[in-house]
């Protein structure tokens, strides 16, 4: 009977590699072709196509040139910077309380309120209204215009909230009873056992204003406030229509190398954030919090 389990154990676990190795390879195989695509000579592409895998003497780092050798290359870097940081920072600014306060079981009204978060997740006010409520309120060409419609993410604050609601209410009461107000509460108790999801949701919120491209082309006019994404998205345009001359037919790049080399540039810092945020993840909520 041991034995049998034991070879059933050794069967799932091979199975369970084979299908991870699976996956993962479903991952990694256009990646690595996104990462060839944006090293490969011209004269290569132009002959082969993009090859699996290129000799180490034929990496060429022309794509990456053109694009960071633009003039509004580094204003785009900050503007991209300043929104992702500033973008956060109100969003986290405003869910926290907005979930902690759902959270609370015993607040009056916490139904409505539920119902009424849930009802602008369920439908969406559309494009017009919120491009005329911008509009009406002067925030064209103006980080805010970026920043402040999608500033609180119902999905983000209901995560948040569940989280909340898990932490012991032991913890609470006793602040409560040591005089504590709500917001002594969650800035003394709450939050300093919450940076595990605090880095969570800040991340996702991080993701999206880093990557936000559609709504800087609407309310953003002035091309010294476009933000990466646009900048490389008008490069590419342009690069396609051969208006500039560094992008025409005398380019030591194809257009597919400058795509591929524009993905990486704006993956790169998100790369570069991701593992130092990730030994958080795992690491207990309530570490040293309750003791018995």
């Amino acid at each position: 009977m041991l034995q049998t389990r034991t070879r059933d154990a050794m069967l799932f676990q091979i199975v369970l590699a084979v299908f991870l190795t699976i996956i993962l390879l479903i991952i990694l195989i256009p990646f690595w072709r996104v990462i060839v695509t944006a090293f490969i000579p011209l004269d290569i592409y132009t002959r082969e196509g993009v090859p699996f895998f290129l000799s180490p003497t034929q990496w060429t780092i022309e794509a990456f040139r053109q694009l960071l050798g633009h003039s509004q290359f580094p204003r785009a870097i900050w503007n991209s910077v300043v929104i992702t940081l500033l973008g956060t920072a109100i969003s986290l600014f405003l869910t926290v309380p907005l979930a902690y306060g759902l959270s609370t079981r015993n607040l009056p009204g916490r139904k409505l309120i539920m119902t009424i978060v849930l009802f602008t997740y369920l439908f969406s006010p559309g494009l017009i209204p919120v491009y005329l409520l911008i509009t009406g309120m002067k925030l064209t060409n103006n980080y805010l215009a970026i920043i402040l419609p999608p500033a609180v993410s119902v999905y983000n604050t209901l995560v948040m909230m569940s989280f909340f609601e898990g932490l012991p209410e032991d913890l609470k009461e006793a602040a409560r009873l040591d005089g504590a107000n709500e917001l002594q509460v969650l800035w003394n108790v709450i939050l300093p056992l919450s940076k595990p999801i605090l880095l969570t949701i800040g991340l996702f919120y991080a993701v999206f204003f880093w990557n936000e491209f559609f709504t800087p082309i609407l309310y953003l006019n002035d091309n010294n406030l476009l933000p990466l994404p646009v900048l490389l998205r008008n490069i590419l345009i342009s690069a396609s229509f051969n208006e500039y001359v560094e992008y025409n037919a005398f380019s030591s790049s194809s257009l597919e190398s400058l795509k591929a080399a524009g993905v990486l540039i704006t993956m790169i810092p998100m790369i570069l954030i991701y593992p130092w945020i990730q030994r958080y993840f795992t690491k207990g909520t309530l570490v040293g919090g309750v003791k018995e």
